[in-house]
C-alpha cells in the first residue's frame, strides 16, 4: 500500500511536471542554435502558429557551413499523451526516402555488381515483358512508363491507410500487360520504380533493403535513429504520429505501409542533417556518386528533365537548389539543399495541413537572404485599370476543345466572363487585360480570343507556364443523350483483379446517373464528356473511355487516374 501510494505520488508529480513545461514550452528547452539571436527568433517565428500545446508540429534544422546551425521542435508528436516534438523526434518523411534508394543502386554500381542501364527484367524477371527495355536509369528518373503503384492499388479496392507490404506491390505490378508511355518518352511520377529499385538492392546485396541501407549508409554516417520501416508492427520508439484536421478538430491519419524504396525512411532533423552534409563532403560513396545523383534525366527526345535520381533540381530566387518533398497521411517534410552555398534546409511536420515547401523556402529566405534575387517589385495591378465590353462576351462563349474529353468552357454573368472545364462545375472568374484578353486571378492562366470577324470565336489561345496552345471552338455535348443503360453491367479487370459493377441510380434532383460500385471502393459517379468519354468522381478513377467491339456494342472500358493510364476492364455481364 505504501508503494503504491508513493508510486502515486511520483506520477502526480510527473503529470504536473508534464503540464507545467507543455504550457511554458519546454520545447525552447530542446532548440539549438549558433546562429545570432535575431536570426533565431524570426525562425521562432516563422513557427510559431505551430508553437502550442494542442497542435501537431514542425521539427526544423539549418545546416551551413558543415554543421547543423539551427534546430527545434515546435507543437506535438503525439496529441493523446502530450508528447512534444523535438529535433530528436522520428518522423516517416515519406518520398524524400527516394533519394536513399537511388543511392543504394550507386552504391552497388560502384561495387560492380550492377549498372544503371541493366534491364529492370535482368534482376527482377517476375516485372513482364513489354516488348521494350525498361532500365534501373529510367525507374529512377520516373521516366519508366510503370504505373503507380499507389494508384492501381486504390483502383483495385484497396485503402491507403490499409497493411501494404513489398510483396503485394510486386504481385500488382507484375500483372501489369501495358505501360502508361513507351520508356524515356515522357516523364511521369511513379513511386512503383523505386519500390522496385529496393527490391534490386535487396535482391544484388543479398540483404534486406533496411539492412543494406543501415550497414552501407545509416551507421557510416552516424544517422543513429534512422531506419527503412518494412514492418507495420514494428514499435519505434519516439516516433511522431501523423494528424489531420477536419471540421476543426484534429484526428488521426493512419499509416501502415510495410513497404520501402518509395516511401517508408523513418528519420530525425539532426539525422537527416548528417545526410545533407554528405553531399558537400562525402563520407558514405564518393564524389563521382554524388556528381550522379545531382545529374538530370534526358528524354529519348533529348529533353532534360528537372528530376534526377530521387532529387529535384531547380533555382530558388536566382540560387541553384535541389530538393524533395514528402507526403503520406499527414507526414509532411521537404529537404531543401543549396550546394553553392553549403545551406541545407529540413522542415518535418505531422500536420496534414502543413505545406513543407513552402515553410522551408521560408526558411531559406531568412538564412540566404543576402544572396538571393530581390522580388520583382511590380505596380499593383488593378482590374479596374481595364474594363472588358460585355457585348463581346456572347461571341466568346462557348466549348472550346483541349482534349478528346475535356473542353474549356466559357460563360458570362453580370457582364463577367467566367470559366470552368468540362470535369469541374465550379466556375472561375477572369479579369480583362485588354478586350481580347483575360487572365486567372495570380496570372496562373491566360486567354487569348482573336480579332473577330463574322460570328463567334472560333478559336482561343490558352497560355500557361510559357507554352501557348491553340484550342478549337466545339459543338456543346448534350449528356442527356448518351444511353447510360447501355453501359451497365459488370466489368473485369485482369491486372487488377477486380470487378466493378455498372449502374444507373438516381441523384439527389431525381436525375438518372450513371455510377461504379464496389464494396470496398463506394461509388464513383461518372458525368458524361462525350459519348464515349466519362469524368470520374474519386482520384484514381478520374476519366473513363469505354470501347466498342464492330457491332457498335459496349465490350469494356479504359480507367484512368492520376499516375495510371488506360487500364483495360473487360465486360462480363
Amino acid at each position: 500500500m505504501k508503494h503504491s501510494l508513493i508510486f502515486s505520488f511520483h506520477r502526480m508529480l510527473l503529470f504536473l511536471f508534464m503540464g507545467f513545461v507543455c504550457s511554458s514550452h519546454i520545447l525552447v528547452a530542446q532548440r539549438y542554435t549558433t546562429l545570432p539571436n535575431d536570426l533565431s527568433k524570426r525562425f521562432d517565428e516563422t513557427f510559431l502558429a505551430w508553437d502550442t500545446a494542442w497542435t501537431p508540429g514542425v521539427a526544423v534544422a539549418v545546416v551551413k557551413n558543415g554543421e547543423i546551425v539551427f534546430k527545434n521542435g515546435y507543437g506535438f508528436a503525439h496529441l493523446e499523451y502530450d508528447i512534444p516534438i523535438t529535433p530528436q523526434t522520428i518522423f516517416h518523411i515519406a518520398s524524400i526516402s527516394k533519394q536513399f534508394t537511388t543511392f543504394s543502386i550507386l552504391l552497388l554500381e560502384a561495387d560492380g555488381k550492377l549498372s544503371l542501364d541493366d534491364d529492370i527484367r535482368k534482376h527482377i524477371p517476375e516485372v513482364p515483358d513489354f516488348a521494350t527495355t525498361i532500365t534501373l536509369r529510367h525507374l529512377a528518373h520516373n521516366t519508366s512508363g510503370i504505373r503507380d503503384q499507389w494508384n492501381l492499388l486504390a483502383m483495385a479496392g484497396w485503402r491507403l491507410d490499409d497493411i501494404i507490404t513489398t510483396e503485394q506491390v510486386l504481385r500488382l505490378l507484375a500483372r501489369q500487360k501495358e505501360l502508361n508511355f513507351q520508356p524515356g518518352e515522357e516523364y511521369l511520377y511513379s513511386n512503383s520504380g523505386f519500390t522496385l529499385l529496393a527490391e534490386v538492392v535487396a535482391r544484388v546485396s543479398g540483404k534486406s533493403f533496411p539492412e543494406f541501407t543501415r550497414e552501407r549508409i545509416f551507421e557510416p554516417l552516424g544517422m543513429q535513429h534512422t531506419l527503412f520501416y518494412d514492418d507495420h508492427e514494428k514499435i519505434v520508439r519516439n516516433r511522431a504520429y501523423s494528424y489531420a484536421a477536419r471540421n476543426g478538430e484534429y484526428r488521426k491519419r493512419v499509416l501502415s505501409y510495410a513497404t520501402a524504396g518509395a516511401t517508408s525512411l523513418f528519420t530525425t532533423v539532426e539525422d537527416l542533417s548528417l545526410w545533407a552534409l554528405n553531399f558537400d563532403n562525402p563520407k558514405v560513396g564518393s564524389a563521382a556518386i554524388i556528381e550522379k545523383m545531382n545529374t538530370q534525366g534526358v528524354l529519348n527526345d533529348g529533353t532534360i528533365i528537372n528530376y534526377a535520381l530521387g532529387q529535384v533540381v531547380g533555382t530558388y530566387r536566382g540560387i541553384p537548389m535541389i530538393s524533395h518533398g514528402g507526403a503520406d497521411a499527414g507526414y509532411r517534410t521537404f529537404l531543401a539543399r543549396f550546394p553553392e552555398h553549403d545551406v541545407s534546409v529540413i522542415v518535418f511536420s505531422n500536420d496534414g495541413g502543413f505545406n513543407s515547401g513552402a515553410m522551408a523556402m521560408k526558411v531559406a529566405d531568412i538564412v540566404l537572404e543576402d544572396l538571393l534575387e530581390k522580388e520583382k517589385e511590380e505596380e499593383p495591378w488593378d482590374a479596374a485599370i481595364v474594363i472588358a465590353d460585355p457585348r463581346l462576351f456572347p461571341f466568346y462563349e462557348g466549348h472550346f476543345k483541349q482534349a478528346p474529353d475535356n473542353h474549356i468552357i466559357f460563360l458570362s454573368k453580370q457582364d463577367t466572363l467566367f470559366f470552368r472545364t468540362s470535369s469541374n462545375r465550379q466556375p472561375i472568374k477572369l479579369y480583362p487585360l485588354s478586350a481580347r484578353e483575360f487572365i486567372t486571378e495570380g496570372g496562373t492562366i491566360r486567354f487569348v480570343f482573336p480579332v473577330l470577324e463574322n460570328g463567334p470565336a472560333e478559336t482561343v489561345e490558352l497560355v500557361r507556364n510559357d507554352e501557348t496552345t491553340e484550342l478549337p471552338r466545339t459543338q456543346i455535348f448534350d449528356p442527356a443523350l448518351v444511353n447510360l443503360h447501355e453501359l451497365t453491367g459488370r466489368y473485369y479487370s485482369e491486372e487488377l483483379d477486380i470487378t466493378y459493377t455498372m449502374e444507373v441510380k438516381k441523384d439527389e434532383d431525381d436525375d438518372p446517373k450513371l455510377v461504379i460500385t464496389h464494396l470496398r471502393i463506394g461509388e464513383i459517379t461518372l458525368t458524361p464528356l462525350t459519348p464515349d468519354h466519362f469524368a470520374g468522381s474519386m482520384w484514381f478513377v478520374s476519366r473513363i473511355r469505354f470501347e466498342k467491339d464492330n457491332q457498335r456494342m459496349i465490350k469494356g472500358f479504359r480507367a484512368s487516374g492520376g499516375r495510371v493510364r488506360d487500364v483495360r476492364f473487360e465486360r462480363v455481364k
